[in-house]
Formats: structure tokens, sequence, C-alpha cells
């Protein structure tokens, strides 16, 4: 069995405006604590508008923590339903690492959004051993309930500030 992990938050703004956000892989690190952001394979650096991710679409997420620990991961979209689901595979070395996926359940008549963050390990014995090296996190069901947090909590900020009603 893989370790899950979730968290939830209710942003006051509609689900495909949540989804547009989070699909767009190269803002992520606006709002993440480790992601600092991603490459999106034939749209170059800094890419920019979620919508036009894809299922199949590849991305090279890119990761730190701390001052001195950055690695990359291979990333592939295996789920891009606008106002509703998106999900990718991460893998690293060629081995899988995690599937990380969003969901997007309209609140308040369609208003508002929860947004469900969820991670699932992937690792073998093989990548926990190589993960803790990498990334100098022991525990990372913990490590990433807490990021998920702020990720959250950060997302929400933005998009409630940036669509807030006149």
């Amino acid at each position: 069995m893989h370790p899950r992990v979730s968290e939830s938050t209710e942003v006051a703004v509609p689900p495909r405006v949540v989804y547009d956000a989070v699909a767009d892989v190269g803002a992520m690190g606006r709002w993440s604590p480790e992601c600092t952001g991603a490459d999106v394979e034939g749209a170059g650096a800094g890419f920019t508008g979620g919508a036009e991710v894809r299922v199949g679409t590849r991305f090279a997420g890119r990761n730190a923590s701390g001052r001195v620990r950055r690695w990359s991961t291979d990333c592939t979209v295996t789920a891009a339903v606008p106002g509703e689901r998106f999900a990718f595979l991460v893998r690293a070395a060629g081995l899988r690492v995690a599937v990380w996926e969003y969901r997007f359940e309209p609140a308040d008549s369609g208003r508002a959004t929860v947004v469900t963050e969820t991670w699932t390990d992937q690792r073998g014995r093989l990548m926990h051993v190589v993960g803790r090296l990498v990334t100098g996190v022991r525990d990372r069901a913990a490590h990433n309930r807490a990021t998920m947090k702020v990720t959250l909590r950060r997302l929400k900020e933005e998009l409630e500030r940036e669509h807030r009603p006149s």
C-alpha cells in the first residue's frame, strides 16, 4: 500500500479559476515551500497558461529544501479536466516517486471551490533511501502534509486577492 496524504481548503473563486492556477505548473513556486517551479517540455522556462496543459504533457519540476538542497523531477500529466481534476506522475532517475492530484469541487453555488491536494507515495525502497539523501526529508508524508497546508493557504490568499469582487 502506498501512503497517501490529502489537505483541502475552500477558495472564494470558481473551480475553473483555481484549476487554471494549479495547472499552470510553472507558477507553483509562488505558493509551495518546496517546489520552485517547472519547465514544460516544448514551452520553455517560465511557462504560463495552465489551460494548455493536457494529459501526456511532460514537465521538469524544480524543487529546493533550504539553501543547499536542489533537485528536479520528471513529471507527466495524467489528468487534466478543467475545473474538476488535475494530476501528474512524478519520476526521478526513471523510477516512480509520487502521484500529485488536485480536485476542484464547486461550493457556494459555484462561486467558490473546495480544492483538495493529494500526494500518493509511489517510491520503492531504493527511492526511499535516495529521496532522503537528496532532499534531507526523513518523513515525507508528514513533510508533505505541512507543505500542502502552506501551499493551499498561499493559493487561497492570492486567488481571493486577485479575484475580489468590486
